[in-house]
């Protein structure tokens, strides 16, 4: 049993090594740049056969990468309570579940996400996304408030502005539309605003007000969440991997504890 146990230390430690992750990482840019390849005919069609090949050889590398993962957690259902680990079996498992499949455009698009394996396996990506999915529920009142802020805007637009320029506000869809356009600052103020501006001088108040509201205060609202979120989910990964540490200092007692035991146990059976 404790031989098994290390096997399986052993092997945990082969996969979180550093080597280990560089390893991969080169095997997913290889991947990545394998399918950028294939998008040029030129290339893809006298050499077909390699192209498969190397497909084929990635797959399984990648497999034999998830296989050692899988069995180096302790135990190994607690693999499975990472989404992370979840993404990567699925992107792996299709692969070989489509392998004898007919639908090529299936193929490409899994093979293509297997770069995004990328953000799975380097930490600071992974935070970066972690960061970004709690966003969401903050994200939907501000798009809340954002989606009042073109309504409002786009009613007055329309009332203001469809007899002037019924192309960009001749009615409340193709306001909306403009505000976006403008919310980008592309090119709006040649093609929308100073047309307008030459016909009611005023109307500069107008667009200087959504401007201002719409991409300086929203955009900007946007930015602070993302930012406190990536800071909280920061402090968070500190705590986990202190805990993390304890927990294995702990471990590592125990099993120094457990093996004083034994030999006291083999002492006192030779005394006897």
């Amino acid at each position: 049993m404790s031989q098994r146990k290390n096997w399986r230390q052993t092997l945990q430690e082969i996969t979180d090594h550093r080597f280990f992750t560089v390893v991969v990482m080169l095997l997913i840019g290889v991947n990545a740049i394998i399918v950028g390849l294939e998008t040029y005919p030129e290339l893809y069609v006298p050499y077909k056969e390699w192209f498969y090949i190397s497909d084929r050889i990635l797959l399984w590398i990648f497999t034999v990468e998830i296989a050692m993962r899988l069995v180096a957690a302790q135990p190994m259902i607690t693999f499975f309570k990472s989404g992370w680990n979840w993404f990567d079996f699925l992107i792996i498992s299709a692969g070989h579940l489509f392998a004898g499949a007919h639908f090529v455009t299936v193929l490409r698009v899994l093979r293509v996400l297997r770069v995004l394996r990328a953000v799975s396996v380097i930490p600071s990506l992974r935070r970066l996304v972690d960061a970004l999915m709690r966003t969401i529920p903050s994200l939907f009142n501000i798009m809340f408030l954002m989606s009042l802020v073109f309504y409002i805007f786009a009613v007055i637009g329309t009332m203001l502005f469809a007899s002037i320029s019924p192309e960009y506000f001749g009615s409340l869809g193709r306001s909306v539309l403009t505000l976006f356009q403008i919310v980008t600052l592309d090119s709006w103020t040649e093609a929308v605003m100073r047309p307008i501006l030459e016909i009611k001088p005023l109307s500069w108040i107008y667009f200087i007000s959504f401007v201002l509201v719409g991409t300086f205060i929203i955009f900007n609202l946007f930015i602070g969440v993302i930012v406190n979120n990536v800071e909280k989910a920061n402090e968070e990964d500190e705590q986990l991997l202190g805990k993390n540490k304890k927990d294995q200092d702990i471990e590592s007692l125990q099993n120094e504890l457990q093996e004083i035991k034994e030999m006291l146990r083999d002492m006192k059976s030779d005394n006897q």
